[in-house]
C-alpha cells in the first residue's frame, strides 16, 4: 500500500509535467509551422501589389511608344514568376488563391501576345480589368495571411491556457503533498541547528516524505545522544583550533606588513597592534637599537607596573633590538611571540636596506649634479675670472677713466658667484654610505677631524627610524656646515655635537669655544648661515644661533620626527 501510494504521487507529478511538455511542444510546433508558412507572405503581397503599378506602366509605354516597353515586359514577367508567388503552389495554400494565380498567369499570357502584336492598343482598354483581377489576388493573399495569424493567436492562447491550468494543478498538488511536509522538516532542522534535538515531525502521509519524516525522528533521537557525548570534545578541539587560527592570523597580518614597497614606523606599529590583540598579551614594546647609540621605542597596549619579558631581535648574528611584552592569564603562545620577533627583525633589516638604497640613489644624484656643475658652470666662471684679469690689464694700459668701479663690481660679482659655486660643489660631493644616522654622522665627522687640531666630540642618541633620506641628508649637511664654520672661522679648540630625541621631536646642538661672532651682522661672501636656515626650513625645523664675540657659538636645531 505504501509503495502504491508513493508511486501514485510520483506518477501524478510526472503525468502533469508530461502534459505540460506535450502542450508546449504542440503549441510551439503549430507556431513554428505557421510562422514558416508566413515567411514569404509579405514578399508575395508586395510583389503582387507591384503588378498593378507595372500594368499601368505598360499601358503608359504603349501610349507613348516608349522604347523601354520590352524591358518593362520582361520585368513584369519576372515579378509574375517570382519565387514568392511560385511558392503559393503548396498544400497549405487555399485552392481559390492557387486558381486566382493560375488565372492571372493565363490572362497575362494572352495580354502579352496582344502587347507584342502591332495592334497593342487593345491592352490600354483592358488594363483596368486586369488590375482589378490583380487587386482581387492581393486581397486573397492578405486574407490568407491574416487567417494564419488568427490561427497562430488562437493556438497560442489555447496552449497557454491549458499550460496555465496544468501548472496551477501541479502547484496546488505540490503545496499539499510536498511543500507542507517539507516545511515541517525545515522547521525541525532549524530547531536542531539551535541544539534542540528533542523534537519530532508529524507527517502522516504514506509517500516518500512520510518515510523521510520517520527517518528524521529516529535521526534526531540518535543525534541527541551523540551530541551530549561529543559536545565536550568538540569544545576542546574548537578552543585549540581557535588558538591556532588566532596565531596564524597574527602571523599572516604581520607578514603582510613586509609586502609593502616602503616599510615605515606605521607598519611596525600595525604589527604590534596585531600582536597585542592576542589573548593574554596586555602590552608589547619594540625597542630598536643602533650601534651608534640611537634607539627608538614603539609601544602598543596598556602597560602596567609589572615585569617585561624580552625576546631579542637577531638576524644574521646582528642584534637589532628586542621585543618586550607583558601578559596575564591565559599565557600567550611563546612560539607565536618568537615567530613575530623574527618577522619584526626581518622588517627592521628591510627598513635599513631600503633607506640605504635611498641614500645611495640620493648621493649618486647629487654627485651627478656636482660633476655637471664642475664641468659646465665652474669652468665658465674660471674662464670669466681669467678674462676679467686680462681686461683689467688692458684697461690699465689704456688708462681708460671711469672704469675702476665697474670693474670692481664685476670682479666682486664673479668672485661671489664662484664662491657660492664652490660651496655648492662641496655640499653636493658629500658622500654618505651608511643608512644609520649615527654611523653616517661619524663617517662624515672623521675626515673633518684631520683638518683641525680641535677636539670634536659626538654624542648621539637619535634613531634612524623616523628619518627619511632627505631629512637624513639635510641634518648631516647642516651639522657639517656648523662644524666647518667652527673650524675655519671660529678657530675653536673644542667642538661638541649632541643629537637626541623626545617623543615627537629631534634635537641637535653644536657647541664650540671659538671666537664667536654677531649673528645679526651680515658678512660679504659668507652664505653658510643662510644655507643652514634654508635646510632647517626644508625639514620644518627651527634653527637658533646663540653667539657673541669672544664667547663661542651654539647652534640649536629642533625638528619634528616623521612616522616613516
Amino acid at each position: 500500500m505504501l509503495i502504491k501510494s508513493s508511486t501514485t504521487v510520483t506518477s501524478t507529478i510526472a503525468r502533469t509535467m508530461l502534459l505540460i511538455l506535450l502542450l508546449s511542444i504542440t503549441t510551439t510546433s503549430v507556431a513554428l509551422l505557421t510562422l514558416s508558412s508566413s515567411i514569404n507572405d509579405a514578399e508575395a503581397i508586395n510583389v503582387a501589389g507591384s503588378l498593378r503599378m507595372q500594368s499601368y506602366r505598360l499601358a503608359f509605354d504603349i501610349e507613348t511608344n516608349s522604347e523601354n516597353l520590352p524591358q518593362h515586359l520582361k520585368k513584369f514577367e519576372q515579378s509574375l514568376s517570382s519565387p514568392a508567388l511560385l511558392a503559393l503552389n503548396h498544400w497549405i495554400v487555399p485552392d481559390e488563391i492557387e486558381q486566382q494565380y493560375h488565372q492571372l498567369t493565363k490572362r497575362w499570357q494572352l495580354i502579352q501576345l496582344e502587347i507584342t502584336d502591332s495592334e497593342n492598343t487593345n491592352y490600354v482598354g483592358q488594363v483596368s480589368e486586369f488590375v482589378e483581377e490583380i487587386d482581387l489576388f492581393v486581397f486573397q493573399l492578405q486574407e490568407f495571411s491574416e487567417h494564419k495569424l488568427q490561427v497562430l493567436a488562437l493556438t497560442g492562447g489555447a496552449g497557454l491556457t491549458l499550460i496555465l491550468f496544468a501548472s496551477l494543478f501541479i502547484i496546488h498538488f505540490t503545496q499539499r503533498k510536498i511543500v507542507s511536509p517539507l516545511n515541517q522538516l525545515v522547521a525541525a532542522s532549524h530547531s536542531m541547528t539551535q541544539g534542540n534535538f528533542d523534537i519530532s515531525v508529524n507527517i502522516k502521509s504514506d509517500n516518500e516524505l512520510g518515510l523521510l519524516g520517520n527517518a528524521f525522528n529516529h535521526m534526531a533521537k540518535d543525534l541527541g545522544n551523540l551530541y551530549s557525548n561529543l559536545e565536550q570534545s568538540v569544545d576542546e578541539k574548537t578552543r585549540k583550533l581557535s588558538l591556532a587560527n588566532e596565531s596564524l592570523h597574527t602571523l599572516y597580518q604581520c607578514s603582510q606588513q613586509l609586502t609593502v614597497s616602503q616599510l615605515t614606523q606605521a607598519n611596525f606599529q600595525s604589527m604590534l597592534n596585531t600582536l597585542v590583540q592576542t589573548d593574554g598579551i596586555t602590552a608589547v614594546k619594540l625597542v630598536i637599537e643602533e650601534d651608534s647609540g640611537g634607539t627608538w621605542d614603539i609601544v602598543a597596549g596598556i602597560a602596567d607596573g609589572g615585569d617585561w619579558h624580552q625576546e631579542e631581535l637577531i638576524i644574521d648574528g646582528e642584534l637589532l633590538g628586542y621585543l618586550a611584552w607583558q601578559f596575564t592569564l591565559p599565557c600567550p603562545d611563546h612560539k607565536l611571540i618568537i615567530n613575530v620577533s623574527r618577522i619584526l627583525a626581518r622588517g627592521i633589516y628591510y627598513n635599513q636596506a631600503q633607506k640605504q638604497a635611498q641614500h645611495l640613489l640620493l648621493m649618486e644624484e647629487r654627485a651627478t649634479i656636482a660633476r655637471e656643475l664642475h664641468d659646465s658652470l665652474a669652468q665658465s666662471l674660471s674662464y670669466l675670472k681669467i678674462q676679467m684679469t686680462l681686461l683689467k690689464r688692458q684697461l690699465n694700459d689704456c688708462q681708460c677713466p671711469n672704469t675702476g668701479s665697474t670693474l670692481a663690481e664685476l670682479d666682486n660679482g664673479l668672485k661671489s658667484a664662484y664662491t657660492q659655486l664652490r660651496e655648492l660643489l662641496n655640499t653636493f660631493r658629500l658622500t654618505i654610505k651608511q643608512a644609520h644616522f649615527g654611523e653616517a654622522l661619524t663617517e662624515m665627522i672623521t675626515p673633518l677631524m684631520t683638518q683641525t687640531d680641535a677636539t670634536i666630540t659626538v654624542d648621539n642618541s637619535l634613531s634612524s627610524l623616523p628619518l627619511d633620506a632627505n631629512c637624513h641628508v639635510h641634518l648631516l649637511q647642516l651639522i657639517r656646515e656648523a662644524v666647518l664654520n667652527a673650524i675655519k672661522h671660529a678657530k675653536a679648540d673644542t667642538i661638541t655635537i649632541r643629537c637626541d630625541q623626545s617623543t615627537d621631536h629631534g634635537h641637535i646642538t653644536i657647541i664650540d669655544n671659538g671666537c664667536g661672532f654677531n649673528p645679526n651682522e651680515e658678512k660679504v661672501n659668507h652664505y653658510g648661515l643662510g644655507i643652514m636656515h634654508e635646510r632647517a626650513n626644508r625639514i620644518h625645523g627651527e634653527l637658533n644661533i646663540d653667539s657673541e664675540p669672544n664667547a663661542g657659538c651654539q647652534v640649536s636645531l629642533n625638528f619634528p620626527l616623521k612616522i616613516q
